[in-house]
């Protein structure tokens, strides 16, 4: 085997476990640094590098843009994966920004498919006003899942990427996952098939975000987008 490309924290870290030889190419939405993947942003070491993606620290901000939707709002929810490692930031800082607006945070758990309804019975239970679904592989593969039990539960819901509000979710803020990812990996990939070593290469950073709208959905849940909100969306989705 030339070289592994490993999706998201979970598989980076199984890939790490499994060889100290063979050169990994990540692409990781947790600090891989703080979570022990490589040495440093710019001298990686080891057999690994690859892309770091701003994802998992913006709960606050999915937060904020919740809030901005529904200021009336006192609960949201929160959905993590407790099996993925970027847990442990993403769950305290998002709860840290919810009280210092004074609003309550409640942190559901999800880590197989049999949970998410489970999780969002207890949502509607705890009387959460919105959701805010937190990056995991499970999620993004569940996506039409979820935005169906959001539907169902008309609990208006951000998610991390693009793909949920194209199958019909509200909002999404998040890295343009299929763009920046894709090709980002794929040139490190090339580099090293053409000879270069991971540990050369320093672990790049996407930073370019987006906010999506689905006005067809706001108007299935009888929301009414703010104009500044609107006006600050990269894409509307009619």
């Amino acid at each position: 085997m030339a070289v592994i490309v490993a999706f998201d924290a979970p598989a980076s870290f199984a890939a790490k476990a499994a060889t100290k030889t063979i050169p990994i190419v990540f692409v990781t939405g947790a600090d891989p640094v703080k979570t022990g993947l490589v040495d440093s942003f710019s001298r990686p070491g080891g057999n690994l590098t690859g892309v770091s993606v701003l994802i998992s620290i913006l709960g606050p901000k999915r937060l904020e843009l919740l809030r901005e939707l529904l200021p009336s709002t006192s609960t949201f929810a929160l959905l993590v994966n407790p099996d993925n490692p970027n847990v442990g930031a993403d769950a305290p800082e998002t709860e840290a920004a919810a009280n210092a607006i004074g609003r309550h945070l409640e942190v559901l758990a999800a880590s197989t498919e049999g949970d998410l309804e489970a999780a969002f019975t207890t949502m509607v239970r705890r009387q959460a006003g919105a959701l805010i679904v937190m990056p995991d592989p499970l999620f993004f593969v569940r996506r039409a899942q979820l935005v169906a039990l959001a539907a169902r539960y008309a609990l208006p819901t951000i998610y991390p990427a693009r793909e949920f509000t194209e199958n019909g979710g509200l909002m999404s803020y998040g890295t343009n996952l299929s763009l920046d990812l894709a090709q980002q990996a794929g040139t490190y990939t090339g580099k090293i098939l053409r000879g270069a070593k991971p540990a050369d290469l320093p672990v790049q950073q996407t930073i370019r975000l987006e906010l999506i709208i689905n006005l067809k959905t706001a108007k299935a849940l009888a929301l009414t987008i703010p104009p500044t909100l609107v006006a600050r969306a990269d894409d509307v989705i009619e």
